[in-house]
């Protein structure tokens, strides 16, 4: 393992892990105990799952909670969180309303300690999976974005964001050029999460050489559907630091730019990369 100097300051992060409910007040009320926990552990950055808000009994749930973009009672919660406790919060993801009136965009909304909406990611990648009595198809009530989006958050920590279907496309994240910290708010299955989750989420931060901090829906929810959990903190040598596997609580960790930077020179991967290869096929 390469060793760093300790010259760039830490950054202390949580995510979020929960068993959301078809009620969006109950939600809001469970987020708002998790999120007071990550600040008196001293997170500085804050992540929500994926569907934080609503896990509904339907796939058509969230559409009926849509918000106008910039407005709704989940946007307004997110803020005021951020601004009362000083901290960045990743809003996991919030229902927004689309050009199609039958379907939501699924966005991560990222608040910075002022509570100002600092950026917006549009899920790209839409889960579809059939098997046995899993099944689901996200085209049928989600509208596609069509761009990435990173910001710069506590540290200057550069940080790139997708949303749990998108850990399996290496490409999305390649194009986030060099990031420190990537997120990955989830509400993966069990199935794909026991076979597939972790593996993703440690090759996403051993090929990127940065840190992976995942907010998973974790346990049995009202609507009958079992997620994985496994909320982590991955760094880039691919080592879990802190996991929590079923139920509600909190991930915490730090991020060390100085074993990014270590891993970086130690280990120049991201450098060697070409873009010149070209299919022969």
């Amino acid at each position: 393992m390469p060793s760093s100097a300790s010259t760039l300051p830490r950054v202390r992060v949580a995510a979020l892990q929960m068993v959301s409910t078809p009620v969006v007040e109950e939600n809001l009320a469970a987020a708002a105990q998790l999120i007071g926990q990550a600040k008196a552990e001293g997170a500085a950055l804050v992540l929500l799952p994926e569907y934080f808000c609503i896990m509904g009994r339907r796939e058509t749930d969230k559409v009926g909670v849509r918000e106008l973009v910039g407005d709704g009672p989940i946007q307004r919660f997110l803020a005021e969180q951020a601004l009362h406790h000083q901290i960045w919060i990743i809003g996991g993801t919030v229902p927004l309303q689309s050009d199609e009136p039958a379907k939501v965009l699924n966005a991560t909304l990222v608040f910075d300690p002022k509570g100002q909406l600092v950026c917006r990611y549009d899920k790209i990648h839409l889960f579809s999976f059939h098997r046995g009595t899993d099944t689901f198809d996200e085209a049928r009530t989600i509208t596609p974005g069509d761009e990435i989006v990173r910001f710069v958050g506590p540290g200057k920590l550069q940080t790139g964001l997708s949303i749990c279907y998108d850990l399996r496309f290496p490409e999305l994240y390649r194009a986030l050029g060099p990031v420190d910290l990537v997120v990955v708010p989830s509400a993966f299955t069990y199935t794909t999460g026991q076979a597939h989750w972790e593996i993703l989420l440690r090759a996403r931060a051993i090929e990127n050489q940065c840190y992976v901090l995942a907010a998973a829906q974790g346990g049995m929810h009202p609507n009958q559907r079992r997620t994985w959990g496994h909320s982590m903190l991955i760094d880039p040598w691919g080592e879990i630091k802190a996991v929590l596997p079923e139920g509600e609580g909190v991930v915490i960790g730090e991020v060390d730019p100085n074993l990014i930077l270590s891993i970086r020179t130690d280990l120049p991967a991201l450098a060697h990369r070409t873009t010149r290869l070209e299919s022969t096929v």
